[in-house]
């Protein structure tokens, strides 16, 4: 597979990589100076990125607790990222210790490095794919071995689908993702907006990096989530879906919007 000119089988530092700026932006070490670079960069031309981005992995924690709370036992995590603690599986197994985990990224840096989360081997696998092909995604053996798609899934594409554009049609994407999900089953998302603030220049750092990115507004974000049934409180700002503290300073400005909807039929 490939992005943006590159094979997925090699890893490229030769730009910044959206995954590796989001580690830096959330304290990892798992970058390179040109993402720190790159992120510093983003910093600037968006000043509340860093709250943005700790707000999006609080979403990512809550969310998961819904999902396994309700009961869902099976996750497929597309567009992984570098490993922050608490990672999903340790998030939800926290809920329930039986949690299937299937960690899907196109970057072999998120790959190695998830793979080292592994606990269990017939629970938990890590997989390089694209969610440019969902369906190579879903079909994929590895995915195939740890997720039973006759069972309630939970798919969580967080901070990923804004890094595709309207000609690699994420719609459709999402649609057979959707599609291969029975009943019952979950679809997590949160997507990066320019709604309440000019991200022009935020944009153009991404322009110089491994993906490009593409702002949405409210009703693009939720059409993502047509066959699905949201859940209370629909789609929000991810600090104000769910919270359990109070919503940081300057929430009002954070750039993404976040969601948790249910396949019921």
């Amino acid at each position: 597979m490939r992005q943006d000119g590159f094979r997925s089988e090699e890893i490229d530092t030769s730009r910044p990589h959206p995954a590796r700026m989001y580690d830096y932006l959330l304290g990892g070490k798992d970058n390179y100076e040109l993402d720190r670079q790159a992120a510093e960069e983003l910093a600037a031309a968006a000043p509340e990125v860093r709250i943005g981005v700790q707000a999006n992995r609080a979403f990512l924690r809550r969310a998961v607790r819904y999902v396994v709370g309700s009961g869902v036992r099976q996750i497929l995590d597309i567009g992984t990222g570098l490993p922050t603690s608490p990672n999903v599986e340790e998030i939800a197994r926290d809920v329930a210790p039986d949690v299937h985990v299937a960690y899907v990224d196109n970057d072999p840096i998120v790959n190695l490095h998830a793979s080292t989360l592994l606990t269990d081997s017939e629970a938990t696998t890590t997989v390089l794919a694209d969610l440019r092909d969902p369906q190579a995604v879903v079909d994929d053996p590895d995915v195939r071995r740890v997720i039973d798609f006759d069972r309630p899934v939970a798919v969580l594409l967080v901070a990923v689908v804004h890094f595709l554009t309207e000609a690699e049609k994420p719609a459709e994407v999402v649609a057979t993702l959707r599609d291969a999900l029975p009943a019952g089953s979950f679809l997590v998302l949160s997507h990066a907006t320019g709604d309440f603030a000019d991200r022009t220049a935020a944009q153009a750092v991404y322009n110089k990096a491994s993906a490009t990115l593409t702002l949405r507004d409210r009703a693009q974000v939720e059409r993502f989530f047509d066959g699905f049934e949201l859940v209370e409180p629909g789609l929000a700002q991810v600090p104000f879906w769910r919270p359990d503290t109070p919503p940081p300073a300057r929430s009002g400005e954070i750039g993404f919007y976040g969601g948790v909807a249910r396949k019921t039929g």
